[in-house]
């Protein structure tokens, strides 16, 4: 059997489709949850195996420069922001030095969990009132200066780098300055981005000017240079992080605001830190599962977990009619709470061990009808967009320590907005914040909004799984996926993550897209029962692509897995 070849594979009595179906149970038996399990060749890709680091990113560019700061010495906490800063200059409609970052760290010594909330406020000034006063009202405005919150990436490198790294800023940062002042061609997925923002580019002289090439985006193969940025990663190369907060970098972004009318102030930017949290967690069939506390949506995760945990799903078998039924109808339920309750705790509670309550979970699954959808679970709440333009990565060094980090503008190319000849775009995060004074999320100076970005990390045992999955409002429930697909079915990481997923396109109504793999048997199956099923092909990125490491504990093994919704890849350490 070779790796990508698709075929069915006999296990025991019966035999394992990832596509959907039952599973049969004399097969799951045999998979157990054991990474040394070979898995059904129906697979696209095999897992990277190596008893040296792994660094996987939705870039084999970015990928390689972490993999290389592990062979020259660094730990997974230098490989990442290595990896982080590359993925900006190769991928700067999702992230970059103007987005935001949160991350789970785990460090194998002491065997603790770190939160790292990187995530940027809003501006003092920018209030509901600035806003009406400006004549803007009803929501907030998606793009431009008013959309603008302050980007905590380069704050969360530098905390992540002064706790935990080994190496100095200047040192991780080279790749990426490389690349953004030699160039490197641009991949498929990316140059499919980057034209899907071609009228939003060809808008603004300042984003022309640092993202076409000649007045047209790239193509696929085609070298793309940054000079700006490269200096800008300079700056901070040397600088540190007052370089971008207080230095030449925050004086061109508050230009820009002047210029435009916006309520950014030198203060909003030197008085931003990111803070260190408690990660939250909850258990599904033994498994711990950890995602980081509000103001990110990592609580729905755990929220469906506990809610799917009360149904027979592996019984019911992998994609399932009724095993996807439950999980459409926990998403439901757990984002309706989000919406209703989640917001930065810092300006409202936040009932988070309520929340994550197991007698919770058990009356709000008590809703759940099995013959039909509910199609008024969020009824009266606002249809937001799944869709965000988010990179995911992790890493995992020789000694164990892991990270699990996720970086973002929020949409493609962020605020639309560059500041100067910085060479980066600044986050349209704000956008995300409401305008209704009654809610958890209303805009309020120095708040965070509520946030789609979220990085996962789960353990049993000796086993350690560090795994994200991108794509706005979409990533709660494929977390909520991919942790079944592991735990209830015994997928390697590399199967869950390839394993076809449905995605909840709004937080209201019966609509939900899945990729045409789920058989068409469940598909008519749940259709009778009210959901409005929209196909999205066989790897959609609407899903979300995504990355995952393991550490095997007992046998010091590492296992890597990549997403081919991207044109990601995991990479080993060279020369381990």
């Amino acid at each position: 059997m070779f790796p990508g070849r698709l075929q069915l594979v006999a296990i025991g009595a019966r035999s394992l489709r990832i596509g959907g179906g039952a599973i049969g149970l004399l097969a799951l038996a045999c998979l157990a949850v054991s990474p040394a399990n070979a898995q059904d060749r129906s697979q696209g890709r095999s897992m990277v195996i190596s008893r040296g680091g792994i660094v996987a990113a939705e870039s084999p560019l970015a990928a390689q420069a972490g993999a290389t700061v592990l062979a020259r010495g660094g730990n997974a906490i230098d490989a990442i922001v290595a990896t982080n800063a590359v993925m900006g200059v190769v991928e700067p409609m999702m992230d970059g030095m103007g987005g935001d970052l949160f991350a789970i760290v785990y460090i194998a010594k002491t065997g603790k969990l770190y939160g790292l909330n990187a995530s940027g406020w809003s501006p003092a000034k920018l209030t509901i009132g600035f806003l009406k006063a400006n004549g803007i009202t009803g929501k907030m405005p998606e793009f431009g200066i008013d959309s603008v919150t302050v980007p905590g990436v380069v704050d969360g490198w530098s905390k992540l780098l002064a706790r935990f790294g080994t190496r100095k800023l200047a040192d991780v940062l080279a790749p990426a300055i490389a690349y953004a002042r030699d160039g490197f061609p641009v991949p498929e997925w990316a140059a499919e981005y980057w034209s899907g923002s071609a009228a939003a580019l060809h808008a603004d002289a300042n984003l022309s000017r640092t993202y076409l090439i000649d007045g047209h985006t790239p193509a696929v193969g085609e070298v793309f240079r940054n000079p700006d940025l490269a200096r800008s990663l300079e700056e901070v190369a040397r600088g540190g992080r007052d370089a971008f907060y207080k230095g030449p970098i925050a004086g061109e972004i508050l230009a820009l605001s002047r210029e435009l009318g916006g309520a950014m102030t030198a203060e909003d930017l030197a008085d931003y830190s990111s803070e260190w949290v408690q990660p939250i967690s909850t258990t599904y069939h033994g498994w711990t599962v950890y995602e980081l506390p509000p103001n990110g949506q990592g609580i729905a995760a755990l929220m469906m977990l506990n809610i799917m945990e009360g149904f027979p799903l592996a019984r019911d078998g992998h994609n399932s009619a009724d095993a996807l039924h439950v999980m459409i109808e926990a998403k439901k339920l757990a984002y309706a709470d989000l919406l209703r309750y989640v917001g930065d705790p810092r300006f409202s509670h936040v009932p988070v061990a309520a929340m994550l309550s197991k007698r919770y979970a058990a009356a709000r699954a008590a809703l759940i009808d099995m013959t039909r959808a509910n199609c008024n679970v969020a009824a009266g709440q606002p249809a937001l967009p799944t869709t965000g333009d988010t990179t995911y990565l992790t890493a995992v060094d020789r000694q164990g320590n892991m990270v699990s980090l996720i970086q973002s503008n929020y949409q493609g190319f962020g605020s639309r907005l560059v500041a100067g000849h910085t060479g980066f775009v600044l986050q349209d995060r704000g956008a995300l914040f409401s305008l209704d004074p009654s809610s958890p999320d209303a805009l309020a100076g120095h708040k965070r909004p509520l946030h789609t970005i979220l990085p996962g990390f789960m353990q049993r045992g000796e086993q350690r799984i560090a795994f994200g999955i991108m794509g706005g409002f979409n990533q709660a429930q494929a977390h909520a996926q991919f942790i079944s697909n592991v735990v209830d079915y015994g997928l390697d990481i590399q199967a869950a993550m390839e394993a076809p997923r449905f995605t909840k396109m709004t937080f209201n109504g019966c609509d939900v897209a899945m990729e045409d793999r789920i058989p068409e048997d469940v598909r008519k199956t749940l259709a009778a029962r009210g959901h409005q099923i929209q196909l999205r092909g066989d790897y959609s990125a609407v899903m979300g692509g995504g990355q995952a490491v393991m550490r095997d504990f007992a046998t010091g093994v590492n296992y890597g897995a990549s997403d081919p919704r991207k044109d990601g890849e995991a990479i080993p350490e060279p020369g381990r």
